[in-house]
């Protein structure tokens, strides 16, 4: 049975860092976007590429970013809670 678990946590793991890789991707490339359109727009200072390696920085330090930890967070919880209720009536 724990044999089982484990290969279910090892199995789940691997594509909830799949998944987290993914998002992290598409997160980065809307928001490079974000900043090349608002740069064409005439909102940036400076050089193109300067301007939106700024924004990528601090982008980099920001909690959306951080956010996106929430793949890992949400379904253990989920599975967590699925678990314990089926197991204590």
């Amino acid at each position: 049975m724990i044999l089982g678990f484990l290969k279910l946590a090892l199995v789940g793991f691997v594509l909830l860092t799949i998944l987290y890789v993914l998002i992290r991707i598409y997160a980065r490339s809307l928001r490079r976007e974000a900043l090349e359109n608002e740069y064409d727009e005439g909102h940036g200072d400076g050089p193109r590429e300067a301007y939106i390696e700024a924004g990528m920085r601090d982008y980099e330090h920001s909690l959306r970013k951080k956010l996106i930890l929430l793949v890992y967070i949400v379904p253990a919880i989920i599975f967590a809670a699925v678990f314990w209720t089926l197991n204590n009536p």
